[in-house]
């Protein structure tokens, strides 16, 4: 089953008349320089010394990374390519990307694995329809189960979908899972003018619970507030707050509550869940179907599900994240290239948390959540 395509935009197939490439996507391009030192010093300025970050130099790595782009290089030439003809200036991070480089940073960092996943922008599409996607989607996923096996214990990996085919989509759960033996999915949390709690992937939940699957989901500036100007560019606020679209999604769809045996993991600290969570508690409780969607009440849903730390280790954040859930449900992410592992592995370290909770985030809360891991 193939969505309604829109030529006019590098977005799913089903999306809205309002995408705009020079809006939403064209604005994050240019400005992605910025965003990656502003991240930067965010970690820096909290915690300047990396002295004392898990592994590097002073022992054998030990942290886990489970939000680590990576570019098979079909799918950079086309998305490099893409910028090209939208004049959007390349992330020279991006554009320097190599397996040795990843492998030398999380030396650096201190990471033992990485989790490898796409980034959301601009997804597998490229204006080249359905068919085209799910055979980038399946170049992606070869490339990176490649990685996996050529570096025994260094890399696993969240397979990438298509979703503007479904019947692609679960061809692609099985192969990737069956035959790549990837660690999980990674999905976007929106797909133009569709949330993923959208009746119309109910197939592909059903398929990822049947499997006991990791679910992953990485954001993105959705395609009806590309334009918002607030004195920054859209990313900088409207990509944690698509995090916590796609969870409420998830939440008020009911996906949640039908699906108990996905494990869910959401980029940046869960967006803005921590800060609105008492918020949405009262206003969902009204609804007549809350003992549907939310059987234990709806603080116990944004508990189960797992949250990385990726750009978001400054102490407010880990303040208001560890309020909410249990530790057990943090683990470590860097965001890199986008971002620098071994800042946010020295800002976990310099947070004041007990030795145990901090060795959960940086690599026991993954093992959890992925069992391969640990050996």
């Amino acid at each position: 089953m193939a969505l309604r395509a829109n030529a006019s935009c590098t977005r799913p197939a089903h999306a809205n008349s309002d995408c705009d490439c020079t809006g939403d996507l064209g604005r994050f391009g240019k400005r992605r320089g910025f965003l990656q030192a502003l991240g930067a010093l965010g970690a820096a300025a909290a915690l300047p010394s990396c002295g004392s970050m898990g592994g590097g130099a002073k022992g054998a790595p030990r942290l886990i990374d489970t939000h680590h782009h990576f570019y098979p290089p079909e799918y950079q030439k086309a998305w490099l390519e893409w910028e090209d003809a939208r004049k959007i200036p390349h992330f020279t991070q991006q554009v320097g990307w190599s397996v040795e480089k990843a492998l030398a940073e999380m030396d650096k960092g201190g990471v033992r694995t990485g989790i490898l996943s796409l980034a959301s922008t601009p997804g597998v599409w490229f204006d080249t329809g359905a068919p085209a996607a799910a055979a980038m989607s399946r170049t992606c996923n070869e490339y990176g189960a490649k990685m996996v096996r050529d570096h025994p214990g260094r890399f696993g990996l969240f397979a990438t979908l298509p979703m503007i085919d479904l019947e692609a989509s679960l061809k692609e759960i099985a192969y990737a899972l069956d035959v790549l033996k990837a660690d999980g999915v990674g999905l976007q949390t929106n797909y133009g003018d569709k949330w993923p709690g959208d009746p119309v992937y109910k197939p592909v939940f059903e398929e990822l619970n049947r499997r006991k699957a990791v679910v992953y989901f990485h954001p993105l500036v959705a395609a009806c507030c590309g334009r918002l100007s607030v004195g920054t560019f859209p990313a900088v606020i409207e990509v944690p707050h698509d995090t916590t679209r796609a969870v409420v999604s998830l939440l008020l769809s009911g996906t949640l509550a039908r699906n108990r045996d996905i494990k869910w993991l959401f980029s940046h600290a869960g967006g803005t869940v921590p800060m609105l969570a008492g918020r949405m508690e009262y206003f969902f409780k009204f609804r007549q179907s809350v003992g549907d969607i939310a059987p234990n009440g709806f603080e116990a849903e944004f508990q189960r599900l797992y949250y990385d730390t990726a750009n978001a280790t400054h102490p407010a954040s880990m303040a208001a994240l560890l309020k909410l859930i249990p530790e057990s449900q943090i683990t470590f992410g860097s965001d890199y290239p986008y971002v620098p592992i071994d800042t946010q592995a020295a800002a976990i370290r310099k947070l004041g948390l007990s030795e145990a909770t901090v060795q959960g985030i940086e690599s026991g809360n993954a093992m959890g959540l992925v069992p391969r891991l640990k050996t």
